[in-house]
């Protein structure tokens, strides 16, 4: 990537934070004023950020429509969507739908609780690559290259005392996860938090997506949550027949009615 277009790409996420004038841009990219404001009068003229009265900038109302347009073409989301719903329906607990992109793993489709206690999780944030089970399912399905080298440059925060310690113990989880095709997420990221997630496969067996239903502990169980995971692999199966143009057998259609 040339190093203007990296700067460039380097104010979005500072913008991000909040309004910010010429001299705080130019200082977080360590750059002279007059290279800040020709970078930022182009990221303008592309709608990508505004300036402001008070003459500082914010990010601009084009790219969150391009956001928006991007995540509405994510297939595999508007396929996935109205199963969301139903397995919602049934259970009451919230449901997301993640895929991986670059290093990080990232919600694109959220069904909130019935309950009164919700979940703090966003549409287009990434999860706690290093926990979260949509994660490890995603992550398991890597080439054993690809998926050694990334588990070393993962940083591996501990958010409880169950959180994975390192890269060892997170390949290991990994290697349970491919095997057994489905995960968890019993409290390493929130204590009070349970997570079981299935995967989302498409026409060549790989895993495009994974899918999730959470639950605080004051709500359900992690005993009860984990009697979820048939109901959740089922139509996590749902979606990847319909994902991969393939009619889901009479028997398996009426069992996620």
């Amino acid at each position: 990537m040339s190093q203007t277009v990296d700067r460039a790409l380097s104010i979005l996420p500072l913008l991000a934070e909040g309004p910010a004038d010429l001299g705080k841009v130019a200082d977080r990219l360590g750059v002279h004023k007059s290279t800040a404001l020709r970078l930022l009068r182009t990221l303008h003229e592309h709608g990508l950020v505004h300036r402001q009265a008070d003459q500082r900038y914010r990010l601009g109302a084009r790219l969150f429509a391009l956001a928006q347009e991007a995540v509405e073409h994510l297939d595999v989301r508007e396929i996935a969507h109205p199963h969301l719903v139903a397995l919602n329906d049934r259970c009451g607990h919230t449901v997301h739908l993640a895929v991986h992109e670059e290093d990080e793993v990232l919600y694109i489709d959220k069904v909130e609780s019935r309950y009164p206690v919700r979940m703090y999780s966003r549409i287009g944030k990434p999860v706690a690559t290093t926990v979260a089970a949509v994660a490890k399912l995603l992550l398991a399905d890597l080439p054993e290259a690809e998926r050694r080298a990334l588990a070393e440059r993962l940083d591996y925060p501990q958010y409880t005392a169950r959180s994975t310690p390192n890269a060892a113990a997170f390949l290991k989880e990994l290697a349970l996860v491919r095997e057994q095709g489905w995960a968890t997420d019993l409290g390493g990221h929130e204590e009070s938090i349970n997570c079981v997630a299935a995967p989302v496969r498409g026409p060549d067996g790989r895993v495009v997506a994974a899918m999730s239903v959470s639950a605080p502990n004051v709500v359900v169980t992690a005993e009860e949550l984990l009697a979820l995971l048939p109901l959740v692999r089922r139509t996590a199966d749902a979606v990847s027949r319909e994902y991969s143009g393939s009619a889901p057998a009479p028997a398996e259609q009426a069992s996620t009615e």
